[in-house]
């Protein structure tokens, strides 16, 4: 059965925070089922989010939700095991809009992740999401 696979044990990294003001823009918005927040980076020229899940998993699903103006062209899904390197699963491609897209994902059992986001819509890289989800089931 596939599901949400990040719980209260998953680490998540960013690659920055607008203003440095993690509690109103804050990686914790990623996961908290709020309509109302977001994660908001500065700007840059790629954002990257990190998870480490405490177990292996199955990803099956990436689930996003941009703020529209503030996505990325492009970006790039990431994954290892242990202390391995880590290598790409697949580039995925995400339109300009506000509304939770979709993206399968090949298999790939991993419990470390990085989602790159590349080629900002926003003219000073930033990039806002309001749902961050990965799908999937434990291994």
């Amino acid at each position: 059965m596939t599901h949400s696979l990040v719980c209260p044990e998953t680490v998540s990294r960013v690659s920055s925070v607008l203003n440095r003001n993690t509690r109103q823009f804050g990686k914790k918005h990623l996961f908290d089922q709020d309509e109302e927040t977001c994660w908001n980076s500065d700007q840059g020229p790629s954002q990257w989010v990190t998870l480490e899940f405490p177990q292996l998993i199955r990803v099956s699903q990436l689930q996003i939700q941009f703020q529209g103006g503030f996505s990325s062209r492009r970006g790039c899904l990431e994954g290892s095991q242990g202390t391995q390197a880590l290598r790409k699963i697949v580039d995925f491609y995400p339109e300009d809009n506000n509304s939770l897209q979709t993206f399968p994902i090949p298999a790939a059992e991993v419990d470390r992740l990085k989602v790159t986001f590349e080629d900002a819509t926003d003219f000073f890289g930033r990039v806002i999401i309001y749902h961050l989800r990965v799908l999937g089931e434990k291994v």
